[in-house]
């Protein structure tokens, strides 16, 4: 799958694409609401987000929960970007070492794979093409990989009346990758789900609540933790859930 061209980005989408990446390289963390957003993925190829977006109703149940729960579903894939586009990878596990997991990790995780439609829907390249650009402008060019090993998660995280659902059960963490782009698909009937940054102190430098489609978050995981708060019903009597895609990047 070749990489969506961005070579010819307009002056204003050249400037969200600064506003994205300057408080990202200076902070370690940046929020880039919708607003901003849609336009700019749009240069990249987003098309087809309905679709993409309903394939929340698919997932799998995560059956690695170590806390025994039932909240989360999920489906899981891998790719490899580079500046000569984007390819998926064979059906892979998950894994994570407990210094960075100490829920779940230290095992590998079988999910449910993204479907060949969704693996292949201009929406997710879009993402994918411009997570890439962002790694490639803020990564100095001596330690930037021929191939970044990509991994993209989409996640459920349901919530009822006797409990709270949890987007970040391990707490407050880091990932193990060099970046992570966390993108809002849908919030129903949930209230909370606030994303904390921390500093490797663990001392909070920023919060934030993706609240609205493509709502997104950046992450330097070298430099910051980050965690998101439980998220509940707002209505009792109809169901409550948060998507989120998760796509990670780290060196081949």
């Amino acid at each position: 799958m070749p990489e969506t061209p961005a070579s010819s980005l307009s002056q204003t989408d050249l400037q969200r694409l600064t506003a994205l990446e300057k408080p990202l390289s200076e902070s370690g963390f940046a929020y880039q609401p919708a607003a901003d957003m849609r336009p700019l993925l749009e240069q990249f190829g987003l098309k087809q987000w309905e679709e993409f977006a309903e394939s929340w109703n698919h997932l799998g149940v995560d059956r690695y929960m170590a806390d025994g729960g039932r909240y989360r579903r999920r489906r899981y894939a891998t790719f490899s970007l580079t500046d000569d586009g984007i390819i998926r990878k064979p059906h892979q596990p998950h894994y994570q070492s407990r210094d960075y997991n100490t829920l779940n990790g230290g095992i590998e995780r079988w999910f449910k794979p993204v479907t060949p439609a969704i693996g292949q829907n201009p929406a997710l390249l879009a993402i994918l093409a411009l997570t890439h650009r962002v790694a490639t402008d803020l990564t100095p060019a001596t330690l930037q990989p021929k191939a970044w090993h990509t991994e993209i998660h989409q996640f459920r995280i349901e919530a009822s009346p006797d409990s709270a659902g949890q987007p970040t059960p391990e707490g407050l963490h880091r990932d193990g990758v060099d970046w992570v782009c966390v993108l809002m698909v849908n919030r129903e009937n949930i209230a909370s789900g606030e994303t904390t940054i921390h500093d490797l102190n663990r001392k909070c430098v920023g919060s934030f609540t993706l609240t609205q489609p493509l709502d997104t978050a950046f992450v330097n995981d070298s430099r910051v933790y980050h965690g998101v708060t439980p998220v509940k019903p707002v209505d009792p009597t109809r169901p409550a859930y948060r998507d989120v895609l998760v796509v990670t990047l780290r060196h081949e």
